[in-house]
């Protein structure tokens, strides 16, 4: 048996009241993606108000579950690291659009596909992890933290020519509660210190009620408990034509999740085997996905938003975000809590989140600060990789006149930074040492 000592960070089971606290800051953090991800599709679709509650339900329950299965890792599902799920912000674009042109049974049958679908590349993905070496995988994590910031940013301010965009108060909650989670972060030592995200975005609450900014009015109406309803807007449909952007998606998002493991691993400061730990997050993807087609939710996949956290907070046990797995299920069944939790401004959250997206940043260019940047190969992937991801995410519409097809490539500024990164890589090291050995291999001819 091993001894305390020898149990890595990873696997401690810390105290309750640590795992309480720890885990209801991850959730804290990431409460507001599957809010505003349901809103979002049911605003634009006209849903009903007991159809939107019943997939908000459904969403925090498959984000629990999936959360757990991420942290146990049962059967080769999940990374047995502290990652948690969350909706997906470009499938549920591609939900939205799969409806609109279609149904809603037919988006559902979409998610559904592209689940099975990831099953069946995943053997063949899995001998390419070879061409994501730290320089890909630093490039990528820039990127993601970019393209979060932004995502969130756009949250705090709200959309240019809509009502309250760039209001003063909203970008000073924001600010404010930035303010006090670097405070809390300097004061604080020991487990406050380590729970400074979630005070700080609590303390921005609580400025935000003071203001009038806050209603706590509706979190005592409406029923305690709900439940979702499996297949909520009936059989699902299965359209292979329509499902494509989707499965076009999941390659992109295979990436993503690859990127996402080297960095928990980096976080938790944990060595892993590429090629047996991605596919196990990739597994834990695709399942909740199949069984997010089932209950009406778009993909569930794992979120960059926590590794901030667990960064930031040198807690690295996977039981905290098994904790925080069983909060958001009972979040889920309490329409109490989801009440709760939405009552929370954006612009606090999006303060909140602002921080934790820029420590993956961070944690990108830790990587990058283990590769020669003076070797000209490396300095062209970087350039190059940079460029092309950072093009969609700075400039939006950039490829509105290319076809659509091609537009969920080239817009998507991960999916180009990481392609281009990657054939860049090959280009200058893969070929340039295969060119070494057959030279090698003449010389050595030559010799005998």
């Amino acid at each position: 048996m091993a001894s305390v000592s020898d149990t890595h960070p990873v696997d401690t089971v810390l105290p309750i009241p640590q795992l309480l606290a720890f885990g209801l800051q991850h959730v804290l953090v990431m409460a507001a993606v599957p809010i505003t991800s349901v809103f979002l599709v049911a605003k634009a679709l006209g849903m009903s108000p007991s159809l939107t509650v019943n997939l908000i339900s459904a969403t925090f329950l498959l984000c629990g579950v999936g959360t757990l299965v991420q942290s146990f890792g049962p059967w080769k599902f999940g990374a047995r690291m502290p990652f948690v799920m969350v909706p997906g912000g470009a499938p549920i674009v591609m939900f939205l659009i799969i409806a609109r042109q279609t149904d809603l049974q037919t988006a559902a049958g979409a998610v559904i596909l592209t689940a099975i679908f990831y099953f069946l590349v995943l053997p063949v993905f899995s001998r390419c992890l070879r061409f994501f070496p730290n320089i890909v995988i630093g490039t990528l994590l820039l990127l993601v933290a970019i393209n979060l910031v932004k995502i969130y940013g756009g949250i705090i301010a709200g959309q240019p020519g809509t009502p309250g965009f760039a209001d003063p108060a909203n970008i000073g909650l924001a600010l404010a509660t930035i303010g006090f989670t670097v405070v809390f972060a300097r004061i604080f030592k020991g487990v406050l210190g380590q729970l400074a995200v979630m005070l700080g975005l609590v303390a921005g609450a609580i400025v935000a009620w003071l203001f009038g900014r806050m209603s706590l009015s509706a979190v005592g109406a409406g029923p305690l408990w709900s439940a979702p309803t499996l297949m909520p807007f009936g059989v699902p449909h299965f359209n292979l034509v329509a499902t494509v952007p989707l499965l076009i998606f999941s390659v992109i998002s295979m990436v993503e999740a690859t990127g996402q493991t080297v960095a928990v691993a980096e976080a938790v400061d944990k060595q892993i085997n590429l090629r047996d730990m991605v596919p196990r997050t990739i597994r834990g993807d695709a399942l909740m996905s199949l069984i997010g087609g089932l209950f009406g939710t778009s993909m569930i996949i794992t979120s960059g938003e926590n590794i901030g956290i667990v960064r930031a907070t040198n807690v690295r046990s996977r039981f905290v975000t098994a904790t925080a797995g069983v909060i958001l299920i009972l979040v889920a069944l309490s329409a109490f809590l989801g009440r709760l939790f939405d009552a929370i401004p954006s612009p606090v959250v999006g303060g909140t989140a602002m921080v934790v997206f820029a420590v993956i940043g961070t944690m990108g260019i830790d990587i990058l600060r283990k590769v020669d940047l003076r070797e000209r190969g490396n300095m062209f992937v970087l350039a190059c990789g940079l460029t092309m991801g950072l093009l969609p995410i700075l400039v939006p519409g950039l490829y509105s006149q290319f076809p659509k097809t091609l537009q969920l490539v080239l817009g998507n500024g991960l999916a180009m930074g990481a392609i281009t990164a990657i054939v860049l890589d090959i280009f200058f090291h893969q070929f340039k040492a295969a060119s070494i050995d057959a030279t090698a291999d003449e010389h050595t001819s030559a010799s005998l």
